[in-house]
């Protein structure tokens, strides 16, 4: 799959309108207190429809088109998650994310900054990312695969597999017998 092209210097006023309120809504998410209404109202404005009803998502969060993202039933999402979903991020269910997390769905094209390169990131039912992981754009992260911490993800983790490093490598397939589904 090739990389969508997206130049920033062409983002209608609208775009802009909604980058502004998508910035306005994670401020006032980042300060107020977790699992309180109020809190659980600032993420159901922020990701919509794409948010399931039990997924936690602790504070504080950075990132840009949280409307590009779907989060699954049962996800966990540490502090600090740096969400960066131009390209589109799919995280299914069960997945936990550690603290200091970077879902990096784009990145800029190296000879004109002002073009975005995007790419979806997809992780699958039942992965595990470990704190400070980045995992960049155009990646799939298997079902139940764990991503050790401070790995730096560039290509694909299939199902069950362990991967560390940087750049990550695999370096272990866990037993899928071992897993309730």
């Amino acid at each position: 799959m090739d990389f969508e092209r997206v130049d920033i210097r062409k983002t209608t006023p609208e775009e802009m309108i909604e980058a502004f309120k998508m910035n306005e809504l994670i401020f006032k998410l980042n300060h107020t207190m977790p699992n309180t209404d109020e809190y659980t109202g600032l993420l159901k404005e922020l990701f919509g429809k794409n948010l399931s009803e039990n997924a936690m998502i602790m504070p504080p969060i950075a990132g840009a088109a949280f409307n590009h993202m779907k989060i699954g039933n049962n996800v966990f999402i540490n502090s600090n998650s740096l969400l960066m979903a131009r390209g589109g991020i799919t995280i299914e269910d069960n997945v936990m994310l550690a603290a200091n997390v970077q879902l990096l769905s784009n990145n800029h094209d190296e000879y004109d900054r002002q073009v975005l390169l995007c790419k979806p990131i997809h992780i699958k039912t039942g992965a595990w990312i470990g704190a400070g992981a980045s995992i960049l754009p155009g990646v799939t992260i298997g079902k139940h695969a764990i991503v050790g911490a401070g790995a730096i993800v560039t290509k694909d983790v299939g199902d069950y597999e362990v991967a560390v490093g940087v750049p990550a490598k695999i370096v272990k397939t866990l037993d899928k017998d071992k897993f309730d589904d």
